[in-house]
C-alpha cells in the first residue's frame, strides 16, 4: 500500500525535510507476529526459529559520505559496482564502526535548528547493499521485509525498484516486497540519512547515533493472512474469572476473492495443555475480496486463570489458526497472554485490584560497545539485575524498545511505561514554538504514537502508555490522547508535560521534591502521582532515597517513581597507552556536547553494580522489619508485596556482638499474605551483655528455591536493628607509662622506649610518628574541610559557593600552642589555628600516651554567620604505602554516606585500598564509610595503625588526595587519567555533607544532611599496631 499525506510545502521539498512525509509504502502497524508451520512450533513462540522468517543480520556492503550531495545516486541499481566498498555489520551504528563521530548532547539538537529543514553541508548518508535469496518453500506466499530500527530516515530499493521510505527510528518499518522479488539472488539497497525532519522529534538525552541498528528480516505469509490481532483480558469484579477478548484483522493479498476461511483460537497453559478444552472459532465463513480486510471479534470466559503481575508473571500461550475452504490450516500464529487488568479507581492505579507501587528506573537502550544495538543477552542481564535489586518497573525512556524487550518483560515480570518516540526538547516548551502545537506536525506525532500502541498492545507488561517526553504540550498531544483513549480501555495515559490537564490520566512530574509530594498528597485524591523521573543518579548520588519512600508509602495517592536512570551511557574506548575507559560527550572531538551528563546510571556501562544500586535494593525491598520488643524477643514483619506470600522465603537471623555473630537461626514456613502484618518471635537465648560491647539483630529474607532471575538463597530483603545493650568499658591503665618531653625552636618531641612522636610547631601537625622505630605517616593529620566535588556538587555550584573551605585547612595559621603534662604518661598539646580565608578558627588537641596511642580532638568554630556549608569536617593524612590492608567496624561493606547508608549495616569488614575505591568515570568524592567505631590499616605482617572513633567517625582511603580528585569543571577528566600516589591518603571525619541526588543541576543536599557552619567537635584516637595482640585488642 502507498501512504503519503498531502504536502503543504512546495513540490520540490525533499521527503526528509517534510513533516507531512514520514511513511511511503510502509505497512500499517500491527502486533509483533510471525507465522509458523505447525502447532508445536507456534507453542514455542520463538519467532526467529520459524521457517517463515529469514534473518538478514550480516555484513552488508556500505558506503558513507558527509553530505547528501556526495551520496552515490545510482547505488541501488543491480549494475552498480560495489566491489571497492567495505562492509559493515548490520545491526550497528555506523559511528561505532569508524564512520563519522558519535555526538552526545542532552537538550540541544546536534544540527542547525530550523524545522523542518536539515543542514545540507553536513548530514551524513549511509548507503547499504545486500544480496539475499528467498527460501523455496515461500513460493506463492506474500513476502515482507521488516526493519526493527533505522535512524533516522531511509529509502528502500529491491532489485533496483524503489519500494518506499520510512521515518520513526524506534518502531518497525515493514514493506511488502513480493512484487519486486525474483528467483535466485535479490538485491536490497537502503539509503539512510543521519538526520531528517523526523530528527526534530527524536531529541532525546542520549548518544546521537545512526544506521540500521536493530534486526532486519524477511517473513512470509499465506495470501490470506491474519495481519493483526488484539488481546484484552477483562477480569470480573472479584478479579478471579476473566473474559478473553480477541479482535483479529484478516487481509487478502491475493488476486482472487477468498471464501469459507475461518479462524480458530485456543489457549494453552504453561505446560502446553489446552485450557478448559474450549476452542474459539468463527461461526461463519469469511468472504474476502482482493486487498480487502475483515475484522473478527471473539470472546470467551476463562475460569480463574493464573494472573499476571511483575511478582508472579504467569503466562499462557494463545494460538490462532487460519483455515481455508478445504478446512486445512494455512497459518499458525501465537502470542503470550498474561491475564491482568489495569484500571483507575478511587484515585489509584490498580493492577488486578491492587494499588501497586512502581519501584522503577528509566532505561535507555545502551551497549558500551555496540551503542543502540542491544543484544538479547544484554536485555536479560538488565532484567535479572533489576529483579535481583528489587526494581519492578521500567520506563522505556524515551522510545519504544526492541520488540524482544517486551517479550522478556512479560516472561520475567517487569511493569512497563511504554514511551512513544517523541521528544522535541531542543525546541523548548513555549506554546508558540513547540512542535506539539504545530498543525503540520500533528500527523507525525499521531503516527509515532499509533505505531507504538499497535506493536505493543498485547504485552501484559505494558501497564501505562506514554505519549513521549519533553516535547512541550498542545493540540497534537490532545489529538493523540483522544486516539489512544478510543483504542485503549484499560491502561492509563502518561505525559509529563501535560501536568494535570485532562488529556492524561496520571500526574507524572519530574524531580519533584519530597515536600512537593507531600503537598500534592494532602491536596489531591483523584489522580495518582507517579514520578516519571527522580533521584538523578549521576556520579556519586542517590542520597535521601529512603526519605522519598517514607513519604510515598505514607499516602495512597503516591504510587512510586522511576529513578533516572539505569545505565551509564559510556562508550568503550582504549587510550593510546592501552587503558580501557568509557567515553562521554567531547571524547570524540565534538564541538557541541554535554560532557559526562550521559553518565547517570545505577550500573556502569558494562553493568558493573554500584553502591547506589545497593541502596536502591534496600529502599525498594518488599518486606519490612520493625517494632522490636526486646523483653519478649518479638519482631513485627510486614509483607509489602501485593501478590506474593512470604512462605516463599526463609528468614535468617543473627545476633552480633561488636560485629561478630554470637547466635544465629532460621525461621521457615512463615505464612504471611500480601500486605499483611505479623509479629514473630526471634528464638535467641538470653545472655549477659559485656562491658564495652554493642549488639545488633541482623535479619534477612532469602529465596527457598531457584527462579528465572536468581538462585536459591538470594537475599530479597534485610534489616539491622540495634539492641539496647551497652555498658561502658572499664578503662585500662596500661597506657600510662612514662614519657619524655623535649622542645626546640621548630619541634616538640615526645618519646619513651616504645614511642617517638614529633610535632611541627609551625603548622601544628605530627611530622613523625614512630612506634618501635616504625614510621606510619608520610604526612601527618591536618584539618580538612574539603571534598572533591561530586557531579551533584557541580550542579549546585558547591565548588564555587564553598570555595573558602578548599584550602582552609592547608592554609591554616598557628596562633598559639600549649603543652602540659596531664598525668604520668600523658602529655597534652593544643594547637590553636586561624582559618583566615574562612574567617573561622579551630583548635586541635593531642593527648599522647605512653603506650603510643594519641587521642585527637578537633574543635571548630565559625567566625561569621554567612559562611557556606562545610563539605566535610575532619582530618586528612597520608600513610605509608605498605599499610594497604584495611579493616573496619562500621557501615559497609559498600561505599556509604550520611544520606545514603540504609543498605550498609554495622559490621566488621575487610578490604584492600584498591578494592575500597568506588569507581566513577570522572574524578570526584568517593569511597566513604560512615559510623565507624574503628578502622585499622595494616601491612602484610599485621603491623599498622588504627583510628578509634569517639564515638564514631567517617573514613575513606585511596591512592588519590582530595586535590587529585578535584576538577575545575564537571566532566573535564577521566578517572583513568589519574596517577596513583605512592602513599595512601586517608580522611578521618566527623562527617561530610550528604551526596544529595534530587537532581544534578541545582538541587542541594537536604538540610538534615548538611554541615551548616556551627561549632563541631571531631574526636578519635590513633593506636599503633605492632603485634597481633594489638590488633586483637582493637577488634575485641
Amino acid at each position: 500500500m502507498y501512504f503519503i499525506l498531502s504536502l503543504s510545502l512546495n513540490a520540490q521539498t525533499l521527503d526528509w525535510e517534510n513533516p507531512h512525509v514520514f511513511n511511503i509504502n510502509k505497512e500499517d502497524p500491527h502486533a509483533t507476529l510471525i507465522p509458523y508451520s505447525s502447532l508445536d512450533k507456534a507453542l514455542k513462540t520463538e519467532r526467529f526459529s520459524s521457517e517463515f522468517l529469514k534473518i538478514l543480520n550480516d555484513n552488508w556492503k556500505f558506503n558513507w559520505v558527509e553530505k547528501p550531495a556526495d551520496r552515490p545516486i545510482d547505488f541501488y541499481k543491480e549494475s552498480f559496482d560495489d566491489t571497492k566498498w567495505k562492509t559493515i555489520p548490520v545491526p550497528s551504528n555506523w559511528q561505532l564502526q569508524e564512520y563519522g563521530r558519535p555526538i552526545y548532547v542532552n537538550i540541544p539538537y546536534p544540527f542547525e535548528k530550523n524545522p523542518p529543514f536539515i543542514q545540507h553541508d553536513y548530514n551524513p548518508v549511509g548507503s547499504y547493499r545486500y544480496e539475499f535469496t528467498v527460501p523455496k518453500n515461500w513460493d506463492e506466499r506474500e513476502i515482507f521485509i521488516n526493519f526493527d530500527g533505522v535512524e533516522s530516515a531511509f529509502y528502500l530499493w529491491i532489485n533496483g525498484n524503489k519500494v518506499g521510505y520510512s521515518q520513526d527510528s524506534r518502531t518497525p518499518a515493514e514493506f511488502n516486497i513480493t512484487k519486486y522479488l525474483k528467483p535466485g539472488k535479490n538485491l536490497l539497497a537502503a539509503e539512510v540519512y543521519r538526520w531528517s525532519d523526523g530528527s526534530y522529534l527524536e531529541c532525546q538525552d542520549f548518544w546521537r547515533l545512526s544506521g540500521i541498528f536493530r534486526n532486519v528480516y524477511l517473513f512470509s505469509t499465506p495470501k490470506v493472512h491474519i495481519r493483526d490481532f488484539k488481546i484484552v483480558t477483562d477480569l470480573n469484579e472479584n478479579y478471579t474469572d476473566a473474559n478473553l477478548e480477541i479482535t483479529t484483522k484478516l487481509f487478502n493479498y491475493g488476486a482472487e476473492k477468498s471464501e469459507n476461511d475461518r479462524i480458530e483460537i485456543s489457549l494453552y497453559d504453561g505446560n502446553n495443555k489446552i485450557v478448559q478444552n474450549e476452542v474459539l472459532t468463527t461461526q461463519k465463513s469469511i468472504l474476502l475480496h482482493p486487498n480487502d480486510e475483515a475484522v473478527i471479534y471473539l470472546k470467551s470466559k476463562i475460569e480463574n486463570p493464573l494472573k499476571w503481575s511483575a511478582e508472579e508473571p504467569n503466562l499462557y500461550t494463545l494460538i490462532l489458526k487460519l483455515f481455508d475452504k478445504q478446512n486445512e490450516v494455512t497459518e499458525y500464529l501465537s502470542s503470550k497472554v498474561g491475564f491482568r487488568e489495569v484500571e483507575m479507581k478511587n484515585g489509584q492505579l490498580l493492577l488486578n485490584g491492587k494499588p501497586i507501587l512502581f519501584k522503577g528506573v528509566d532505561r535507555h537502550e545502551h551497549d558500551p560497545i555496540t551503542g543502540h544495538f542491544v543484544t538479547e543477552a544484554s536485555m536479560i542481564q538488565d532484567i535479572k539485575l533489576m529483579k535481583q535489586y528489587n526494581i519492578n518497573s521500567v520506563r522505556t525512556s524515551h522510545y519504544p524498545n526492541d520488540p524482544r524487550w517486551y517479550e522478556l518483560c512479560d516472561e520475567y515480570g517487569i511493569y512497563l511505561i511504554d514511551e512513544a518516540n517523541i521528544e522535541s526538547h531542543g525546541m523548548g516548551y513555549d506554546p508558540e514554538v513547540t512542535l506539539a502545537n504545530k498543525p503540520e506536525w500533528k500527523e507525525a506525532h499521531l503516527d509515532r504514537i499509533k505505531r507504538m500502541y499497535e506493536r505493543d498492545k498485547n504485552h501484559a507488561s505494558v501497564v501505562i502508555w506514554s505519549m513521549g517526553n519533553e516535547a512541550g504540550d498542545g493540540t497534537n498531544f490532545m489529538a493523540a490522547s483522544e486516539w489512544l483513549h478510543q483504542h485503549e480501555k484499560q491502561r492509563p495515559i502518561h505525559y509529563e508535560r501535560a501536568l494535570l490537564n485532562s488529556h492524561v490520566d496520571l500526574f507524572t512530574p519530574m524531580y519533584d521534591r519530597i515536600w512537593d509530594l507531600e503537598k500534592y498528597a494532602k491536596r489531591y485524591h483523584d489522580r495518582p502521582l507517579i514520578l516519571c523521573e527522580y533521584a538523578h543518579a549521576m556520579g556519586n548520588s542517590v542520597g535521601n532515597l529512603q526519605d522519598y519512600w517514607d513519604v510515598i508509602e505514607k499516602y495512597d495517592v503516591l504510587q512510586g517513581g522511576f529513578i533516572w536512570d539505569w545505565v551509564d551511557q559510556g562508550i568503550s574506548q582504549t587510550s593510546a597507552k592501552g587503558e580501557k575507559y568509557f567515553a562521554f560527550g567531547g571524547d570524540f572531538g565534538e564541538v557541541k556536547h554535554d560532557a559526562n551528563f550521559c553518565l547517570n546510571g545505577l550500573v556502569r556501562a558494562d553493568r558493573g553494580v554500584s553502591a547506589k544500586l545497593i541502596e536502591v535494593k534496600k529502599v525498594y525491598q518488599n518486606i519490612s522489619f520493625s517494632n522490636w520488643d526486646l523483653k519478649n524477643n518479638l519482631l513485627q514483619i510486614k509483607n509489602k508485596f501485593f501478590f506474593t506470600n512470604l512462605d516463599q522465603f526463609n528468614f535468617n537471623w543473627e545476633i552480633i556482638e561488636n560485629g561478630i555473630p554470637i547466635q544465629a537461626g532460621i525461621i521457615t514456613d512463615l505464612y504471611l499474605p500480601p500486605q499483611d502484618l505479623k509479629v514473630i518471635t526471634i528464638p535467641f537465648k538470653n545472655y549477659t551483655p559485656k562491658p564495652g560491647k554493642e549488639y545488633f539483630l541482623n535479619i534477612s529474607a532469602t529465596s527457598r528455591s531457584d527462579n528465572s532471575w536468581s538462585k536459591k538463597d538470594h537475599i530479597v530483603a534485610a534489616e539491622q536493628i540495634a539492641l539496647p545493650f551497652y555498658e561502658a568499658k572499664i578503662e585500662s591503665n596500661d597506657k600510662f607509662t612514662d614519657l619524655k618531653l623535649t622542645e626546640n625552636e621548630n619541634n616538640i618531641s615526645i618519646e619513651n622506649k616504645k614511642l617517638n612522636i614529633i610535632f611541627d610547631k609551625k603548622n601544628g601537625t605530627i611530622s613523625s610518628y614512630k612506634v618501635n622505630d616504625r614510621e606510619f605517616f608520610e604526612n601527618g593529620p591536618e584539618p580538612n574541610f574539603w571534598r572533591a566535588p561530586t557531579d551533584n556538587d557541580f550542579g549546585n555550584h558547591l565548588q564555587e559557593r564553598c570555595a573558602v573551605w578548599e584550602n582552609a585547612g592547608k592554609e591554616r595559621k598557628v596562633i598559639d600552642y600549649q603543652v602540659s603534662e596531664v598525668n604520668r604518661g600523658e602529655i597534652q598539646i593544643t594547637f590553636n589555628f586561624e582559618l583566615a580565608e574562612a574567617s573561622s578558627s579551630q583548635s586541635t588537641i593531642y593527648n599522647i600516651f605512653g603506650d603510643g596511642s594519641v587521642s585527637v580532638t578537633n574543635n571548630f568554630h565559625p567566625g561569621k554567620s554567612d559562611l557556606p556549608e562545610l563539605p566535610r569536617f575532619g582530618m586528612n593524612m597520608n600513610l605509608l604505602n605498605e599499610f594497604n590492608q584495611v579493616e573496619w567496624y562500621g557501615r559497609g561493606p559498600y561505599e556509604n554516606y550520611w544520606d545514603r547508608k540504609t543498605a550498609s549495616f554495622i559490621g566488621i569488614y575487610k578490604s584492600t585500598i584498591d578494592e575500597l575505591f568506588e569507581f566513577y568515570e570522572t574524578p570526584q568524592e568517593n569511597s566513604n564509610r560512615t559510623d565507624n567505631r574503628w578502622i585499622i590499616f595494616t601491612n602484610k605482617n599485621d603491623e599498622g595503625i588504627a583510628f578509634v572513633g569517639a564515638p564514631t567517625i567517617d573514613f575513606s582511603a585511596s591512592y588519590y588526595t582530595p586535590q587529585d580528585l578535584t576538577l575545575k569543571e564537571r566532566g573535564s577528566k577521566h578517572t583513568y587519567e589519574l596517577k596513583k600516589n605512592n602513599f595512601i591518603n586517608v580522611n578521618i571525619d566527623y562527617k561530610q555533607t550528604g551526596v544529595g541526588g534530587d537532581d544534578s543541576w541545582g538541587a542541594r543536599t537536604h538540610n538534615e544532611y548538611t554541615l551548616f557552619p556551627k561549632d563541631y567537635t571531631c574526636s578519635f584516637t590513633i593506636v599503633p599496631i605492632t603485634q597481633k595482640k594489638d590488633l586483637e585488642n582493637i577488634i575485641n
